[in-house]
């Protein structure tokens, strides 16, 4: 093979638009006979990332960006109901227009031949696009092994049971997980009777059509669930190429990313002692309402620790907005907060969360614990918490996690055990390894590239 083309389908949503981006930027890198294609899904979802792919078409010339006009989306309603349902069958309508623009690219005759379609996990009705064009697929799984041993077993378990899941079922014993997994702690969609079970139904049952299966984990993260696919059934290959991270471009990729803010935050944390600020984040989905805000603040005010807190307010039309200014704050915070932490703690809309995890200020990270959060942590070994399992995106149930939870979380990151704080440092050793020639990820790199070759020729045959 001289030259070949892989058509990549991220969703556009930033934690899985930036790291498939990072992982064709690998795959570029690790074999220069690749180029790949980006077919850019514009959606109001996450209309932001323009800047990043301007700054990557100055710097990879295998890299190219195919902007797809953004279609009508589905009727406003379904999103409350579930937002997995809805964003399932907004991209399900682009089908059409996907197969037209990778039609085009076969019939270009300057094109390179196309080794295969790799797919987003919201964007897998699209593996009809690459049967019917004869081509390769893959999925590109921005979650880890475990989550991927879910999906595995979701099919089998529909098929026994047809229902969505009761936080009073019993605990499920799953291939990947060495210890029984209880049902609440499950995503929330799981248990969605709108739409969203069956949304994550459908996708599942896709998974083991596919030439394999990408996930960004760490071989000695998760060596369990690893193991676990290579049992003889009818799994595609997983390869394991993680930790696939926004380290190039500092954070900057973000739709916040105005370097005024950037400069600000860093300027803060430079000011501070070493690993004695706890940072707050909940994800660039994340945002709670005004009587869990102010919990939030009580507990932070409580535990006495510096803190740098991302904060962004959700306005009437569900959209994330941008930094609230000090009055918005003012109103939104108990009396004087502002005033009493003076410079004990920065509150901003965005943060640069690689950077700032990277600072030497940094003492604790607390998180609705996504995963790529949770790869950057390690990466960085800064010591996360998780707030219970109630401070993340299940707030749809009405709870208020209270002020003294919360300052305890805090005081136990910041004061974690030694032997805690080495163990994450060790594990991030672990995650850099993993990269380097002869780790575990660069080794199953090399696997996936002669796999896309091989199934490339086959279905050239």
């Amino acid at each position: 093979m001289k030259r070949a083309e892989l058509v990549m389908v991220p969703t556009p949503g930033h934690g899985h638009y930036i790291t498939a981006v990072e992982f064709a930027r690998r795959l570029i890198r690790a074999d220069d006979r690749f180029a790949v294609t980006i077919l850019h899904l514009r959606s109001s979802l996450d209309p932001h990332p323009d800047i990043f792919k301007k700054s990557l078409l100055l710097s990879d010339t295998h890299l190219h960006f195919i902007d797809l006009p953004s279609l009508d989306p589905p009727p406003s309603h379904l999103l409350q109901k579930s937002m997995e349902q809805y964003i399932v069958l907004f991209y399900e309508s682009f089908i059409p227009r996907v197969k037209d623009a990778i039609t085009h690219l076969i019939s270009n005759p300057d094109s390179p031949p196309l080794a295969g379609l790799v797919l987003d996990f919201f964007c897998l009705p699209m593996i009809d696009v690459a049967i019917d064009l004869g081509l390769p697929s893959y999925l590109f799984l921005t979650s880890g092994a475990g989550f991927l041993g879910l999906m595995l077993y979701l099919p089998t378990r529909h098929a026994q049971i047809g229902t969505e899941f009761e936080d009073s079922d019993p605990d499920l014993e799953l291939p990947s997980f060495v210890h029984p997994v209880p049902v609440r702690i499950l995503p929330a969609a799981l248990s969605n009777k709108h739409g969203g079970y069956a949304a994550n139904v459908k996708l599942a049952q896709r998974f083991r059509d596919v030439n394999g299966i990408v996930v960004n984990t760490i071989t000695g993260l998760e060596p369990y669930a690893i193991e676990s696919f290579a049992d003889g059934s009818q799994t595609p290959p997983v390869y394991t190429l993680g930790p696939v991270l926004d380290i190039g471009f500092g954070g900057q990729a973000h739709p916040g990313s105005d370097g005024v803010d950037r400069d600000k935050i860093m300027e803060w944390l430079d000011a501070q002692p070493e690993a004695s600020v706890v940072f707050i984040c909940f994800g660039s989905m994340g945002s709670f309402g005004k009587a869990q805000l102010r919990q939030i603040a009580v507990g932070l005010e409580g535990s006495g620790q510096r803190f740098l807190r991302a904060l962004r307010l959700r306005g009437p039309d569900g959209k994330l907005g941008e930094a609230p200014d000090r009055t918005t704050l003012a109103e939104i915070l108990p009396e004087e907060f502002l005033v009493r932490m003076g410079e004990r703690g920065m509150i901003c809309g965005w943060a640069p969360e690689m950077e700032v995890l990277a600072h030497k200020s940094i003492g604790g990270f607390v998180s609705h614990c996504g995963w790529n959060s949770i790869l950057e942590s390690l990466w960085n070994g800064i010591r996360w918490r998780r707030v219970e399992l109630r401070l993340d995106y299940r707030q749809q149930k009405g709870d208020v996690v209270m002020a003294g939870e919360i300052e305890g979380a805090i005081r136990g990151v910041m004061k974690a055990e030694i032997m805690v704080r080495k163990k994450v440092k060790e594990m991030g050793e672990v995650s850099r390894r993993a990269l380097t020639d002869g780790g575990s990820s660069s080794n199953s790199l090399g696997r996936l590239i002669n796999d896309i070759i091989i199934n490339h020729n086959n279905s050239t045959n």
